[in-house]
């Protein structure tokens, strides 16, 4: 990703490229054509369908353009708006040009240097999206293939599936609060075993007193349970005796308690098969299984971290993966004024979660990493508070991974030790 660099950028384009500007809709995009100065050849804004008609007129209209301007190189840039722009993306790349990004905000933010105005629409945007890739002020899109892309696609699955299950727990909580708030005395988790199959049969507290404690404990008899008995049998049913909630619409109750429970089991075990499919995907790509060793990391920390990153090998080093998960760090200086310094959070939001979830989960249980974060916090010279203890280990974690997955080393806790404790040292 050296070519990365804004300099680099703004090299790529010469008097022979045509930049247009796209500014991407759910059914129509408008576009419109510069050249390096900044003129226009379009007269008004190209507006074409979000289908294969429209995208080879498209294609068309940038060609002539092209032939009757003697451009021989075309840089097509477009605002990512949500998922739109992704089949026009695929389209281009396939017709051989690398369409690039600009940044929203950076749109946001700029649409009123020409005309003072904030004001939105379909001339005005492609022109600021033009001048921004003109300036360098842009992005290269990655579009995952292959096995990186089936474990992304498979890792949107699974956010969506633990979303799914962390709503339908608050709406059975929501639940129990009305109609039994004492369970959660009796079961603190909702996974029970042995308090599922109880609720399945006797959902409200009226039932399970119906029941009493020879019927709740003979369906545990009869389901071969060995971890409950009698003594639970006799607390849920003297929770459900004295009860506080609700008895209005009991049929209601019941079937609402039913359909939830149902739903629960149903996206479990959806999150256990995708579980499944995404550990096999994920050892078809080289040295996971020496993250794996490394205590407190796990598969979900894995495949949220491939999901994000794709191909690690597109990047030089780690620090442009510090800056894709938005943790680079962003000074507050002007003059004598020295500000706390900030990490930038301009980058990707989940590869930001599920680094700081992979901090806090070594800080926990691995040994090293429980030893840096004390050092990190109570050094000599400058001493970090806790959350910017965490943030450096996140960091330190990409290093980390970056190494092996790119170099096939083996972790070595010792070694990480000694690395950070030498700069320490050799102050002294």
């Amino acid at each position: 990703m050296k070519y990365n660099t804004q300099n680099s950028k703004i090299a790529s384009i010469t008097e022979k490229t045509l930049i247009v500007g796209i500014d991407v809709g759910s059914q129509v995009h408008y576009a419109r054509a510069f050249d390096w100065r900044n003129y226009e050849y379009s007269r008004k804004s190209f507006a074409f369908s979000n289908d294969e008609e429209g995208f080879m007129a498209f294609k068309n209209w940038m060609n002539d353009i092209a032939e009757k301007h003697d451009k021989e190189v075309v840089l097509p840039g477009m605002e990512p708006t949500g998922h739109y722009w992704f089949g026009l993306g695929m389209f281009l790349q396939d017709m051989g040009m690398h369409p690039v990004h600009v940044n929203p905000h950076h749109v946001k933010k700029s649409k009123e240097l020409d005309d003072n105005n904030p004001n939105k629409n379909d001339r005005k945007d492609p022109k600021t999206i033009a001048a921004l890739v003109n300036e360098g002020r842009f992005s290269y899109p990655y579009i995952p293939t292959g096995i990186y892309a089936e474990i992304r696609n498979l890792s949107n699955l699974r956010f969506q599936t633990q979303e799914q299950i962390t709503r339908i727990k608050n709406r059975i909580a929501r639940w129990f609060s009305i109609y039994f708030p004492e369970y959660k005395e009796v079961y603190g988790n909702l996974d029970a075993l042995s308090g599922m199959m109880i609720l399945k049969m006797a959902p409200l507290p009226m039932d399970i007193v119906k029941l009493g404690v020879d019927g709740v404990n003979k369906i545990w008899r009869d389901a071969k349970l060995r971890a409950v008995g009698l003594k639970r049998a006799k607390t849920l049913v003297n929770k459900a005796e004295h009860s506080i909630g609700s008895h209005e619409a009991p049929e209601a109750a019941r079937v609402e308690l039913q359909i939830l429970l149902s739903d629960y089991e149903m996206y479990n075990q959806r999150m256990d098969d995708l579980m499944q499919t995404i550990e096999e995907k994920l050892y078809e790509i080289p040295y996971i299984d020496k993250l794996l060793e490394i205590k407190g990391i796990g598969m979900i920390t894995i495949c949220g971290f491939i999901a994000e990153v794709g191909d690690i090998r597109r990047f030089d080093n780690p620090k442009q993966l510090q800056k894709l998960a938005g943790y680079a760090i962003v000074s507050n200086d002007s003059g004598k004024h020295n500000g706390e310094s900030h990490i930038s959070y301009r980058g990707r939001k989940r590869l930001r979660y599920v680094l700081y979830e992979a901090a806090i989960s070594l800080i926990g249980k691995n040994t090293e990493f429980k030893e840096i974060h004390h050092y990190y916090r109570t050094r000599e010279r400058n001493p970090l508070k806790k959350m910017q203890s965490v943030i450096a280990v996140a960091c330190k974690v990409i290093r980390i991974f970056y190494a092996i997955l790119t170099k096939g080393v083996a972790y070595d806790g010792a070694k990480m030790i000694k690395d950070i404790k030498r700069p320490a040292l050799a102050t002294n």
